[in-house]
């Protein structure tokens, strides 16, 4: 790993605001002397060469495409992306390539990458490439699919501009897999997180509009019927003020100090919904009042997270409710709105410590965080965000969406691990009978085993009359718990993901590049769902090595297999 500087560096960068931040310099062979830095009238920009045959992978979680090569991503800060141009509420501005190399860009600024983009080699001083001509013609397209079609053409550059600044710092990361490389990347920031087995466990978001006693109830039918539960967690009902939020309990929890002991007496963790934006109801509110943004979201201030006032004023009071015996949360809507309604601040937004709007909403989710792991003090968790960035693998926190498209979900599943980042494809309702037991189906083969309900009155499964399917997947998912312990463990002290995608290990693999529907869990099994509506029949790749059927044991030959099954095709790695 090296690092490389152009220009001058901003102040505000993820990297003065990770706590854990472990650089050593090493010398490495990528052509550093091919990277060209300039500044122009929207900030600076970096280019250098890519190979023919390169491809890209990473820049935070991507739901709607898996290997950017020939594609432009703008890494904007946004809920519900609709098009896989860089938008997402985790956008991180690391990528890995196939070629033995990776690049960390140390901004928090929304970065502009060109994945392979033809230069002119006679305007500004850029790299000369030998220009190879066509011979004849290229037929024009009879459709606009054909004619705008990503083109990996010969002689590309990737271009990278970040706007408002005047330099960055780069990191060259290099390893034989991209699992070797991302995992540096990772201990860059302290390595993985460390996790609780009941954290791995089931957790089941109760109806928004529950009462303590109706939350009891679920927890008393799961255990009645042997259906595992170890986490239930409340959703905006358990507040008096939501939006924004009060951190005080409503009405439906009169007696809240009651209500967690009976959850404890259960077994039962219990982890609650929020977010940052602070009601005038809310104790802390005029404390924090000067330590925040000069723009309201609902009404609520936006606290400075990089102030050690704003800090303590606010985790002071989630401490008493990790004193009651909370011990999990679910930071909602720390990221932006421009395609959900037009809520959250502006990017021209002013904070105390001196950030704009662009770039406290790319650290926003990281110190939201880090607010409430000191709120959390030693209390172990595996909770939930909604927006993480760059450097931010320690952090025991999952991400989610508000989107449900099942094979985007998929796709996340395979995409977070390239940036250090944790995703969950949770079950929230289901048109079918196949489509809850598909979609629970990758649920338990995830980081965190998560069903939704918070829109939903009654338990998800009971209207297709799935219950013992449902308590079948989910003792599968307890059963599983150990192992992705032991994953953690390793993720935690090596920086190794948990869950992968098929090209992070086989990256020789040329089969593998662009499989987004497949991958790698814990040490020894790759998984292969199936998505909700379509049918039972799927193609499946086995790299190289020694498998076997998860649930027969059966001898399962390397190569292309055809598999037709209402279950989840899963495949252990033998030795």
């Amino acid at each position: 790993m090296y690092k490389l500087t152009f220009g001058t560096p901003e102040k505000h960068v993820p990297s003065k605001y990770c706590k854990n931040f472990n650089y050593v310099p090493k010398s490495v062979n990528f052509p550093t002397e091919n990277i060209s830095f300039r500044v122009n009238n929207r900030g600076c920009v970096l280019s250098f060469p890519l190979d023919n045959d390169a491809q890209i992978y990473g820049f935070g979680l991507q739901l709607k495409q898996f290997n950017h090569r020939g594609r432009k991503l703008k890494l904007s800060v946004n809920a519900d992306p609709v098009a896989p141009t860089g938008d997402s509420h985790a956008p991180v501005p690391f990528f890995v390539t196939n070629k033995s190399w990776g690049m960390y860009v140390d901004t928090a600024r929304y970065a502009e990458f060109y994945c392979g983009n033809q230069m002119n080699s006679a305007f500004g001083g850029g790299q000369k490439r030998q220009v190879v001509k066509e011979e004849g013609n290229r037929l024009a397209g009879i459709s606009t699919d054909e004619l705008y079609a990503i083109r990996q053409e010969s002689d590309q550059t990737m271009t990278i501009q970040i706007p408002g600044c005047q330099g960055v710092d780069v990191y060259i990361i290099e390893g034989d897999t991209i699992t070797d490389i991302v995992s540096q990347y990772n201990m860059l920031s302290g390595g993985g997180c460390d996790v609780p087995e009941w954290g791995l466990g089931v957790l089941y978001r109760c109806y928004s509009r529950y009462t303590d006693k109706q939350v009891i109830g679920v927890v008393e039918e799961m255990q009645s019927k042997d259906i595992p539960l170890h986490i239930i967690g409340l959703e905006p009902g358990w507040q008096s003020s939501t939006y924004s939020c009060s951190y005080l309990w409503s009405d439906l929890y009169p007696n809240p100090a009651e209500f967690m002991k009976t959850m404890l007496s259960k077994g039962i963790h219990v982890n609650l919904w929020e977010h940052a934006y602070t009601h005038p109801t809310a104790p802390v509110h005029d404390a924090l009042a000067p330590y925040s943004a000069d723009t309201l979201v609902w009404g609520g201030l936006v606290p400075d997270f990089t102030l050690d006032e704003a800090r303590k004023i606010f985790s002071d009071h989630q401490k008493t409710l990790v004193e009651m015996g909370v011990d999990g949360f679910k930071l909602d809507e720390c990221d932006n709105s421009d395609y959900t309604g037009s809520w959250s601040f502006p990017l021209s937004a002013q904070f105390p410590s001196g950030m704009d709007g662009e770039q406290y909403h790319s650290l926003f989710g990281l110190l939201y965080t880090q607010v409430m792991m000191e709120a959390l003090g030693d209390t172990p968790t595996l909770s939930e965000v909604r927006n993480m960035g760059a450097l931010a693998a320690s952090y025991p926190f999952v991400l989610y969406s508000d989107l449900y498209e099942h094979q985007d979900f998929i796709r996340g599943v395979a995409t977070a691990p390239f940036s250090g980042l944790l995703w969950s494809p949770e079950l929230r309702d289901a048109a079918s009978r196949e489509e809850l037991l598909r979609r629970l189906q990758v649920v338990v083969f995830s980081v965190q085993c998560l069903i939704n309900a918070w829109y939903c009155p009654d338990l998800p499964w009971r209207e297709f009359g799935c219950e013992d399917e449902v308590r079948e997947l989910l003792k599968l998912r307890v059963r599983l718990m150990p192992k992705l312990q032991e994953a953690f463990h390793i993720y935690k002290a090596t920086g190794k993901p948990p869950i992968r995608a098929l090209v992070m290990d086989y990256t020789d693999d040329k089969e593998v590049a662009n499989i987004d529907n497949e991958y790698l869990f814990c040490e020894d099994l790759l998984v292969a769902p199936i998505a909700a509506g379509q049918g039972n029949t799927r193609d499946v790749y086995l790299p190289q090595g020694d498998w076997e059927d998860f649930f027969t044991g059966e001898s399962v030959q390397p190569g292309w297999h055809t598999v037709t099954t209402e279950g989840i095709p899963v495949y252990r790695k033998r030795g």
